[in-house]
């Protein structure tokens, strides 16, 4: 760690600075966070093109006095570096580490936890409130990407900020648009001066003043008024933020430190809602990183000097195997239409959006635009399927019953990142979709554990069950098969001994954690058979006649236990009159931290070990 970085514990120690040497700190930090994700993994790109524009605004301000909100996240490392973090920064994703996102309960820097996108401004407009209602002093200044303002909960949030009163700042860091030398110039210049504190008052001044000329004044002044609103547009292609009540300034360059410094000086100054529009380049300052900001947004670890993968990291993933089955489907009919909010690649549908271009839709972060725009695909008679992260589909919970479900049409949901994703953390971990979905009339869910029962369910979902259905999947890799498994295509698999008197219930990837359990209790003197669902809703009537022949079960879920499979799956068993045994529930009741996916369901203990034992503790035979 090289001397000015050494000199910085937190915000107050860059005013020491000069602006040369927070230049050359801006390259410090961009080192330090590309050597710390090419071990850990993590959001590279975007926290490289964020550098400047988080230096500046923690020159500038008085954090944590001045309260800074990130949108997604995705821009918040040096962030953390900067504000008493610097130190553990090597441990960030790291099972007891920093967590990848900005996280209330780890610093009172970070003033609001973030992890999905587009909730900057309203999060920050309430903080602005409570400031104002509660007569505290200080700023408040939300800073959101050009990719989160296709979330309408964005403009939700500008339509009702732009009311606001007092000194409100939004910064829109776009790494998107590229701006023409010439007119992008002019912009600049033009949006700088209006920036300076005498801005509004020469404004204010001279339509006093032609407003008081007899006659011709108040005419005169509109005529100025409404040829400075055609020039803006003009230079600026959209008054769309200042017809939503904000002063917009910009474009600026992101990466210019001085000019970033005196922007953000004078919009302190300013009484109203301002948005300032900065320009920056993803991946700046790593040059694999720049020629392909896409491969770079969220990656496992990497060669610093090659920007390859490490060996670790590469395999074939469900989301790919997802891909491949959709394309070989959609070749043979031409209803089948597939849906992303802006994770093509995540989601595996690159090459079905290359193949079929006019059947692939892309809707940007909008989940419930995605979810009701499939419906009204559906209402004609095509087959929409929509590929989401479990995390995020959440936001599209009321538009799964009220436009697709009461519509009674038939959309399938892809799920991916279904139970737990590992280092992201709470914000992204997957385990609310099974619960959620068991509420939902008439629908049908399937959870395969390997990829040939995906590619099988899948074709099911499309053709052969009627109506809404989800069929979720793991983030990563297939785990390991056991010998002589074969799944029955009945919604549920029985391995192991029949007449075994103890029963392991489960579904997903932990079928083969529940095998590895099986293998340990066996040794110890415990015979269990194991019941997979692959349907989890409705459950299979035959897995709970097999489930009741047994003297104990034990369901686990990667998954929230309240309202989840397992307890659905206990109130079924015991309804049926006859069976005498006990029902054991073990899911997850918390939000779940960052660390690896073994490790975490290591600590969930629904790992093997986990499984073993509560079985050996609570089944007294």
């Amino acid at each position: 760690m090289s001397n000015l970085l050494d000199r910085i514990q937190f915000p107050a120690d860059l005013k020491d600075l000069t602006v040369k040497e927070l230049q050359e700190l801006c390259t410090e930090i961009r080192s330090y966070i590309i050597r710390t994700v090419s071990h850990n993994g993590g959001h590279l790109a975007s926290n490289l093109g964020s550098v400047e524009l988080t230096v500046a605004l923690h020159r500038v301000f008085g954090s944590p006095d001045d309260q800074i909100v990130w949108d997604v996240g995705h821009q918040a490392y040096t962030h953390k570096i900067l504000t008493g973090r610097k130190d553990q920064f090597p441990t960030i994703r790291m099972q007891g580490g920093l967590s990848g996102f900005p996280n209330r309960q780890e610093s009172k820097w970070d003033a609001f936890t973030a992890g999905h996108s587009s909730t900057s401004i309203s999060a920050a407009f309430g903080i602005a409130e409570a400031r104002a209602l509660q007569g505290k002093p200080g700023h408040v200044i939300a800073v959101i990407g050009d990719g989160a303002l296709t979330g309408g909960l964005a403009y939700e949030g500008l339509n009702n900020a732009g009311r606001f009163g007092k000194n409100f700042i939004v910064i829109l860091n776009d790494n998107k648009m590229s701006i023409s030398r010439n007119v992008g110039a002019m912009a600049r210049y033009l949006a700088h001066m209006r920036t300076k504190p005498g801005y509004l008052k020469v404004k204010s001044h001279v339509e006093a003043v032609m407003n008081r000329i007899p006659v011709i004044g108040p005419p005169l002044w509109k005529t100025l008024h409404g040829l400075k609103a055609v020039l803006r547009s003009l230079l600026y292609n959209s008054t769309l933020f200042e017809d939503m009540g904000f002063y917009y300034y910009g474009p600026y360059d992101g990466h210019d430190l001085p000019q970033l410094i005196e922007v953000l000086e004078n919009a302190k100054t300013i009484d109203h809602p301002l948005l300032l529009h900065v320009v920056t380049e993803k991946g700046k300052g790593y040059s694999f990183a720049e020629k392909n900001p896409g491969a770079f947004h969220g990656v496992s670890q990497f060669n610093v000097q090659t920007g390859e993968a490490a060996s670790n990291a590469v395999g074939e993933k469900y989301s790919n195997v997802f891909g491949k089955a959709l394309c070989t489907l959609a070749e043979e009919d031409s209803r089948i239409c597939a849906i992303t909010a802006a994770m093509k690649t995540g989601t595996g549908l690159e090459t079905f959006s290359q193949r079929f271009p006019k059947r692939f839709f892309d809707t940007g972060i909008a989940e419930e635009h995605a979810v009701t725009f499939a419906g009204g695909l559906a209402s004609q008679g095509m087959l929409p399927v929509f590929a989401v992260y479990s995390t995020f589909l959440q936001r599209g919970y009321d538009q799964i019953i009220h436009d697709v479900a009461i519509q009674r049409v038939k959309v399938v949901f892809a799920v991916d990142r279904a139970g737990i994703v590992g280092e992201d953390g709470e914000t992204h971990q997957g385990i609310f979709d099974a619960a959620f979905f068991n509420t939902i009339p008439n629908i049908t869910v399937y959870s395969p554990c390997y990829f040939d029962e995906l590619i099988t369910d899948l074709h099911q979902a499309l053709y052969e069950t009627p109506g809404i259905v989800a069929v979720r999947y793991p983030r990563g890799t297939e785990p390991f098969r056991p010998v002589g498994f074969l799944h029955n295509g009945n919604g549920f698999s029985r391995y192991g001994a029949a007449d075994a008197p103890c029963a392991i219930v489960t579904y997903g990837r932990l079928f083969a954690q529940a095998c590895s359990a099986r293998q340990k209790l066996q040794q110890m003197g415990i015979e269990t058979e194991i019941i997979k669902l692959e349907r989890i809703k409705p459950l299979p009537e035959e897995a709970l006649q097999a489930a009741a022949e047994k003297q104990a079960v034990f369901f686990f879920e990667e998954g929230v236990q309240q309202g989840g499979i397992g307890e659905h799956f206990e109130s079924a068993l015991y309804e049926k009159k006859t069976y005498r045994g006990i029902c054991r529930v073990h899911g997850i009741h918390n939000f779940v931290s960052h660390a690896t996916v073994n490790q975490c369901l290591h600590a969930l203990g629904l790992d093997a070990d986990g499984m073993v034992r509560t079985i050996a503790t609570e089944w007294k035979i």
